[in-house]
């Protein structure tokens, strides 16, 4: 893993990103060659690709990245990877049509462009296979030794029995003096030498220190001495905020937060979030707008005239102010006939037929467009949440009052990695996403999360 604008990105698909940009950049190349093929090279006029080859790698990196051809964890198998390669060459070939038709200048034919798109669908293929074949994904993993074996080693371990595709792999627990053994017997280590030396007999990469009491028996000597050494060493919270992209409130502690990098949302950062949001709105209006339309009147033939289009509810945004979130309305006008707030739950009986299409595809939330170029929520951000709910989350969820030091969002980190939720335990699971973003803010992380919210849309994931 390596840190870009404090947020974490994994080497191997970070060494795929770059091999598919080179894959992109010489696609027209390739496609000139194919199409006036036998003619030899130096009958091939290729000054005139520099502009749509770069065109073209950037919008088809938009697209592989929109289709989550770059996460850590991958839905689906291989059968998964083809579907998105295929998925994000459509919609690359899209892309390209709408550049074409709006720039003719660029313009490099079609027989040139078709064998570009095959060449770039061949070599994509070719490069996947090979990786998934021959690169052996256990080497990849970091070794890593945790330090401890009672309640905070237990974490790792089932972290990384849970996960689909952790980076990393456990080598083994070194447990603490009068700590309780959690985790499995057979990968406890009885450390009989030096840390230092042990660490290089097993070829470790990283040690995590993870006690479940630093007062009792904690080698700080033995650690240093492998920092210094060059080891990569690191704390339980920060292992899991690099891992996991969450920030564990159930060991949490003030001083980690007060000593920790990030927090950093002032001046330019405020500015330049602003003029992210807004042009990201506008471009989205720009696109969407026709959609909602359609979707405005199949809500009035559905429900009739009478019936409002819009749905307007109060959500706590920064600083506990209160707004207006403005949706369309994907229930009956009688959903809460009590007063009483509820959570949408699955196969909702309040949901309409016209409801059940616009949430699944998320176009209900595409008026909250509107609040955001009103300034009361951002494009990015953690879920508006409604006040009755809110004062009781505050009220028993440590840190939970720290989401709303920024604007809420249409969409977000915590909406990307964990499904709708509709409980006390799903707001404690989606406040350690967001106290993850709140941390690492900044507009590279939020153009990954549009990008990757483009793959949330397409396959309907979280929709309630």
């Amino acid at each position: 893993m390596i840190r870009i604008f404090r947020h974490y990105i994994s080497r191997v698909y970070l060494v795929i990103f770059l091999l598919d940009s080179g894959i992109f950049f010489s696609a027209f190349y390739l496609g000139s060659l194919l199409r006036y093929f036998p003619l030899p090279l130096n009958q091939v006029a290729f000054d005139y690709h520099v502009i749509p080859a770069v065109i073209f790698m950037v919008v088809m990196l938009i697209s592989t990245t929109g289709m989550g051809l770059y996460q850590r964890v991958q839905t689906g198998g291989e059968a998964g990877v083809l579907l998105r390669i295929f998925g994000s060459i459509f919609m690359g070939t899209i892309a390209m049509g709408l550049v074409f038709y709006t720039f003719p200048a660029v313009f490099v034919g079609r027989g040139v462009f078709g064998y570009a798109i095959l060449a770039s669908l061949v070599l994509m293929l070719l490069s996947r296979f090979l990786f998934l074949r021959f690169v052996d994904r256990q080497e990849l993993r970091r070794r890593v030794l945790v330090l401890g074996a009672g309640y905070n080693a237990n974490m790792i371990y089932d972290f990384e029995t849970r996960a689909g595709n952790p980076n990393f792999r456990v080598i083994g627990f070194i447990q603490m003096a009068n700590e309780p053994c959690r985790v499995e017997p057979a990968r406890v280590y009885e450390l009989k030498e030096p840390l230092n030396e042990f660490a290089a007999r097993q070829d470790i990469d990283e040690i995590v220190v993870a006690p479940d009491d630093r007062r009792g028996g904690l080698a700080v000597d033995e650690i240093l001495d492998c920092k210094i050494s060059g080891l990569e060493v690191v704390d339980l919270l920060s292992f899991f905020e690099r891992e996991a992209g969450l920030i564990r409130i159930d060991c949490l502690h003030p001083s980690w937060l007060v000593f920790s990098d990030g927090f950093r949302y002032r001046g330019v950062q405020q500015l330049g979030k602003r003029i992210f949001d807004v042009t990201a709105s506008l471009l989205l209006l720009s696109v969407a707008w026709p959609i909602m339309v359609l979707a405005a009147l199949a809500i009035i033939i559905e429900s009739g005239w009478r019936a409002p289009v819009f749905y307007c509810q109060t959500r706590v945004g920064k600083d506990w102010r209160l707004f207006k979130v403005i949706k369309f309305r994907s229930m009956r006008t009688d959903a809460e006939r009590d007063g009483q707030a509820q959570w949408a739950t699955k196969n909702d009986q309040r949901v309409t037929l016209v409801g059940r299409f616009t949430r699944k595809t998320r176009i209900d939330e595409l008026p909250q467009l509107f609040n955001v170029l009103k300034g009361e929520m951002s494009f990015v951000g953690p879920r508006p949440e409604r006040p009755e709910f809110v004062e009781k989350f505050a009220e028993t969820i440590p840190y939970y009052a720290e989401r709303h030091r920024v604007k809420p969002g249409i969409t977000g980190w915590a909406q990307l990695c964990y499904p709708y939720g509709s409980g006390y335990r799903d707001a404690i699971e989606k406040l350690q996403y967001d106290l993850y973003y709140v941390k690492n803010y900044s507009l590279f992380l939020d153009f990954l999360i549009m990008l990757q919210t483009i793959e949330i849309v397409i396959w309907g994931k979280g929709a309630r």
